[in-house]
């Protein structure tokens, strides 16, 4: 059968900002927020978890079950889309036009109820998809009830690939992803693994706290979430992590979010910044910080001491990285904004005993959260990813000390944005040397000694790290 999905909890705040206007948000049709965040994501390239986190925070009034429905209607048809599309194409006679964006989520959402959803009686999804095209698509609601009535009467007999005679189809249909990407997973994994990744995708992934150790304990984090509603528990790997188990409330409503006890990290995230091996009173360059995830951490682990130099473009991570580093009681980070593939004026050559480089990319190991970027991702643009990488860790080379140590991580499980990237800038810098990640389970460590992370293997999302010193003697 395809992948399964079941609701997925809101909690923690937005990473990002998103330009999401103005959604009209009525409290009595969830289905109608839905397709509209659907909407904008399609038509304007925003991100679901900032997207549907914001409008949700509009709306804390409303039924809980109806936020609920939202955030599984947004992030199942998401998920699920390639499958949805799938089963719509043979249903319908031309495909729709490139601009009834509003049509095409109508039949997605109300298609991922009728697959994916048991509490929703059929009936109920295929006359409220009816009624919505009424009103955002008129004249289209016929073609609306037509396609859903009849896949009613011929879901138990759709002609799905066979795994036998097409494996990459069945995969790309039956898992929802991406012919190429599938494709591409096959040569490089086989079978089994390409089919365990892309169930695991298609999964929730846990909530994970990162604890604050400049002012608490994960045994005190636990302790005062109990007491407002939330079970949490150890990860597995990361020393700071804690797992969210259930949540009564959204996580940046506690107490504990708002004195600054926790950030929310995924687990895999949170072992990057000890990638690094920070200690108190060094130099340490975060050459692409965004928000300040890993800054933040990299600040903790210094205990605060030290000095902690974030660089990002955007001046609204930058931001979001200072109201951060305020919630968490750190004063050592230091913020430039700027592009990190030109030389910076605030960095001399050779001053920082640590730099950071967590790089953009694909995002390709965090499609659990962020299932869009599946849908958006065309082959080409793994190369121009890989192109940026190798321009930004020959940059990030030249702020090491002799001796010193350089990071450099990825959210993606691709070869082209991580060993090939390291191999390249190994050739071209002789005066470094490639050196075993330290992690705290040998799993995460493949033969080579790269730092590797995924979803269906260890329950994180997929991060690859890479650890490069620099010779002692040599400027």
């Amino acid at each position: 059968p395809p992948s399964r999905t079941v609701p997925l909890r809101v909690s923690g705040a937005a990473d990002r900002k998103d330009r999401i206007g103005r959604i009209v948000m009525v409290p009595q049709q969830p289905r109608r927020l839905a397709v509209m965040i659907l909407n904008r994501i399609d038509t304007s390239g925003a991100f679901a978890e900032p997207l549907l986190d914001r409008c949700l925070s509009r709306w804390r009034d409303g039924d809980p079950r109806d936020r609920a429905l939202v955030t599984e209607l947004v992030y199942g048809t998401l998920r699920m889309r390639g499958f949805l599309d799938w089963v719509l194409a043979q249903f319908l006679r031309k495909d729709l036009a490139p601009a009834e964006t509003s049509l095409r989520n109508i039949l997605r959402t109300a298609l991922y109820q009728l697959f994916y959803t048991e509490r929703i009686p059929p009936h109920a999804a295929v006359n409220e998809a009816v009624a919505l095209a009424r009103t955002l698509c008129p004249g289209r609601e016929a073609l609306v009830n037509a396609v859903l009535r009849g896949v009613l009467r011929r879901r138990d007999r759709l002609p799905y690939p066979e795994r036998r005679v097409d494996l990459p189809g069945y995969i790309s249909v039956l898992h929802s992803h991406p012919p190429w990407l599938v494709e591409r997973w096959l040569r490089q994994w086989g079978p089994e693994e390409t089919l365990a990744l892309c169930r695991a995708n298609n999964t929730i992934p846990d909530t994970v706290l990162r604890v604050n150790q400049l002012q608490t304990t994960g045994k005190k984090v636990i302790e005062a979430l109990a007491g407002e509603g939330v079970v949490a528990e150890k990860t597995r790997y990361a020393p700071e992590g804690l797992v969210v188990r259930s949540a009564g409330k959204l996580l940046r409503d506690t107490l504990s979010y708002r004195r600054g006890d926790f950030q929310i990290q995924d687990e895999a995230s949170q072992l990057i910044a000890r990638l690094v091996h920070p200690a108190a009173g060094e130099a340490i360059l975060d050459l692409c910080a965004g928000i300040g995830g890993k800054a933040s951490h990299l600040a903790e682990l210094t205990e605060n001491r030290g000095r902690i130099i974030a660089v990002e473009l955007l001046t609204s991570k930058i931001k979001k990285l200072h109201g951060l580093a305020a919630r968490l009681g750190i004063s050592v980070i230091s913020t430039v904004a700027a592009d990190a593939t030109h030389p910076l004026v605030e960095v001399p050559p050779g001053s920082c005993d640590r730099v950071l480089l967590d790089v953009p990319c694909s995002g390709l190991g965090t499609l659990r959260r962020c299932p869009e970027i599946k849908w958006r991702l065309a082959p080409g643009r793994l190369a121009r990813h890989a192109a940026l990488q190798k321009r930004l860790l020959a940059r990030a080379g030249d702020y090491v000390k002799p001796g010193g140590r350089l990071v450099y991580s990825t959210c993606s499980i691709m070869a082209e944005e991580n060993e090939d990237v390291v191999r390249a800038f190994l050739e071209q810098r002789r005066d470094f040397h490639r050196i075993s990640a330290e992690a705290p389970a040998s799993e995460l460590l493949d033969g080579d000694g790269y730092f590797r992370t995924f979803p269906h293997r260890h329950g994180t999302d997929g991060f690859f790290g890479a650890v490069l010193e620099k010779e002692t003697g040599m400027g």
